[in-house]
């Protein structure tokens, strides 16, 4: 993190630059769509909710501005996803830490459960570390919003009942929505179930569905993938014979493309996938995949039409529409 940032922190904490909002409201921020989502089912308008990332911001990269850490200052609880994939935070979430802000992470529950996976990421700052895309299984995700509704009860005690009741809805949809994925992408042979994406973001979806992954960078897009990198792709998408690859909504696509053609030269034809697979952060507002429900539905949907097989129909109780202008694709 630059000076200058550094600097901006250490004024702002220091003053408590805009410690109180109009109303009684607890303030709440979140970091990723993926946490705000979380915090907005289970809290609704009960809070002040700041979602510092937007649709499509890569949580890797993102480096807090300065209306960030006057947001962050101004909180009475902080949430992120944390196992590092938000890199450019750490100083933030570690000064926040010396004040009377609660702070949240995400995933600390599923490290704290064991139910992580260990990744490589290529950089030298971490290595050997958890993989940070955790919410890729239902599972993970239902013990992380559990774990968050408590804390959410904690600053607000009078909204017990509705935070509960909130969370044992969600919880049962996240089960409804793991199950169906499972059913919907047996459809697919063990054999193909193969995963070609820009960076190492699907390994819990993986777990969670039966997929094998390859990537071309590591846990984080801040890896610079080398000629090497993308010839070990290339050759592993030519001798298994990969029928499609996939380009994630954060990441540009070309690396994605320079296998593609690589593979091409060598006179082997690999597509990709019909649209971009959401990975560190969520759809736009008013699109299927702006929440996290539509966001995993959309990604099993894309991978399932991308490989020619067919949608089973979403159960009603997931409280979801497939829009038809994402079926139009599969006809």
């Amino acid at each position: 993190m630059n000076r200058l940032l550094s600097a901006i922190i250490a004024v702002l904490l220091l003053t408590g630059v805009g410690m109180a909002q109009d109303d009684d409201k607890p303030n709440v921020v979140a970091t990723t769509t993926q946490a705000g989502d979380a915090v907005h089912i289970i809290a609704g308008d009960t809070v002040n909710l700041t979602q510092l990332m937007s649709a499509g911001v890569d949580p890797h990269l993102y480096t807090p501005t300065e209306s960030d850490i006057t947001a962050m200052n101004k909180a009475d609880l902080v949430v992120y996803s944390g196992l590092n994939l938000e890199g450019q935070f750490e100083s933030v979430l570690s000064a926040l830490g010396e004040t009377n802000t609660r702070v949240f992470s995400m995933g600390a529950p599923v490290q704290d459960l064991g139910f992580t996976i260990g990744g490589f990421d290529l950089s030298e700052e971490f290595q050997n570390v958890d993989d940070p895309h955790f919410w890729f299984d239902p599972r993970n995700w239902q013990i992380s919003v559990e774990e968050l509704t408590a804390e959410l009860i904690a600053l607000s005690p009078e909204n017990e009942a509705l935070y509960t009741k909130n969370m044992e809805v969600y919880l049962e949809r996240l089960q409804i929505l793991f199950d169906w994925g499972v059913e919907a992408t047996a459809q697919i042979p063990e054999e193909k179930r193969i995963l070609v994406t820009s960076h190492d973001a699907f390994q819990y979806f993986a777990d969670a569905f039966g997929f094998q992954v390859v990537a071309i960078q590591g846990l984080s897009t801040a890896d610079e993938a080398g000629v090497g990198d993308v010839q070990s792709v290339v050759n592993f998408v030519v001798e298994n014979e990969v029928s499609v690859m996939f380009v994630e909504s954060s990441v540009p696509p070309n690396t994605i493309e320079s296998v593609q053609e690589a593979a091409s030269a060598q006179g082997f034809d690999v597509g990709i996938g019909v649209r971009e697979l959401y990975s560190d952060a969520m759809g736009s507002e008013d699109t299927f995949g702006e929440t996290y429900l539509g966001m995993l539905s959309e990604n099993i949907i894309t991978i399932l039409q991308s490989f020619g097989y067919d949608i089973p129909e979403l159960p009603d109780e997931l409280g979801l529409t497939i829009p038809d202008e994402l079926l139009e694709v599969s006809e």
